[in-house]
């Protein structure tokens, strides 16, 4: 009798409708990448299954109840991550992926740090939640510490691109959470000041070419991307006549440019329905995030996964309409390719889990994990 009242209270609390606002980018993204290259869909369909494969094993893991876990799968990742400068394996003039023996399969540490630091920063605010007036000095450099070092060493690799996703989205969390007012103008003032050196010295060529490109002539790879969203009009053209696609005009179509052809295909109706998507979802991870007071698990983990959407589909969008300088962010969860997938499948498991299991845990003065009285509780929202 017992199992059975779990089991349906867990149901209960199980957040559908975040996984049904999916499932129109999932269409959408097949159907666009079956017209590119049916060989890049049949992969899309594996990494479909093996990000609900992920999900599921994410889902099933009791976080809450050990959290011992989290500060060791966080400095084993921030070890990867040191690793990589001298075990990694250098593509197109980056070090960012470390090839396992035997298989020879590589991974990327800079996208597992994205969950490892949610939870870091989740493990460290249940354990010291905010007074009233937010976080002083001592607690936001606390905090600062887990965010900066992973960001510093992925931007040495060098991926500033996903340095500064990890950054802004660390920040956004301890945004949301509350530090007082005068620490965010002090960072204001020295990231104001400290800008004109930082772009001087701090950036490689490359990426001030980028921002050359951006300020004054696109890039080759905007040029088509822009060209692409102005033939599709308000409505789009037919998959025939989407020829800065389909003859391979526009680069990377199914990866980082998957949005121009969005507008290709489906013009300004397309495009605008695809940000509308995104902006519903990101509502609701926001919603989810502030309705919950006590809870600073999952409003950790759902603010950050807002910012982690919002970021992503932002720069994506603007940078396929020439609005900002060329970096390497897929449209999260609509771009061809199995890392964004699996690592947002991870996340989405995590903050289902919190959810569902919110009302079967409770704090103790030890700011341990106890389970709660067998007798049923009465379900109650935050």
């Amino acid at each position: 009798m017992h199992w059975f009242q779990f089991d349906r209270r867990i149901l209960q609390q199980f957040n559908f409708i975040l996984i049904l606002q999916l499932i129109p980018l999932f269409i959408l993204s097949s159907y666009l990448v079956y017209e590119i290259s049916p060989s890049l869909f049949n992969k899309q369909m594996v990494h479909y299954v093996l990000a609900v494969m992920v999900f599921f094993v994410a889902f099933l893991i009791p976080w809450r109840k050990y959290q011992w876990l989290i500060p060791i799968l966080y400095w084993i990742n921030l070890i990867l991550l040191l690793s990589v400068d001298i075990f990694g394996k250098k593509i197109l003039g980056a070090r960012r992926w470390i090839e396992i023996p035997v298989i020879h399969m590589t991974i990327q540490p800079s996208e597992f740090i994205k969950i490892t630091v949610l939870l870091m920063l989740g493990y460290l605010i249940v354990r010291d939640p905010p007074p009233k007036d937010g976080y002083g000095l001592k607690m936001f450099f606390k905090l600062s510490f887990y965010v900066l070092v992973p960001f510093l060493l992925i931007a040495k690799e060098p991926d500033l691109g996903t340095g500064l996703v990890l950054l802004l989205t660390g920040y956004g969390i301890i945004f949301v959470v509350g530090v007082r007012l005068r620490i965010w103008l002090i960072i204001v003032l020295l990231i104001s000041l400290s800008a004109p050196i930082l772009y001087k010295y701090a950036l490689k060529p490359y990426q001030k070419q980028r921002i050359e490109n951006f300020i004054g002539e696109p890039s080759y790879h905007v040029q088509q991307s822009i060209i692409a969203i102005g033939s599709g009009g308000m409505y789009g053209q037919e998959k025939e006549d989407a020829t800065q696609t389909q003859l391979k005009f526009l680069p990377v179509s199914s990866t980082d440019f998957i949005f121009a052809y969005v507008g290709e295909r489906f013009g300004f109706v397309g495009m605008v329905s695809v940000i509308t998507l995104y902006a519903l979802l990101i509502l609701h991870l926001l919603n989810i995030a502030m309705s919950t007071k006590k809870d600073y698990f999952v409003k950790v983990f759902a603010s950050g996964m807002a910012f982690l959407f919002f970021i992503y589909m932002g720069v994506n969008v603007s940078m396929t309409m020439g609005l900002a300088p060329v970096v390497g962010l897929p449209l999260p969860m609509f771009s061809h390719g199995g890392t964004s997938f699996i690592i947002f499948a991870i996340l989405f498991g995590i903050l289902e889990n919190l959810l569902a299991f919110r009302f079967y845990f409770m704090y103790n003065d030890d700011s341990k994990i106890t389970m709660m009285r067998e007798k049923p509780y009465p379900l109650r929202m935050s």
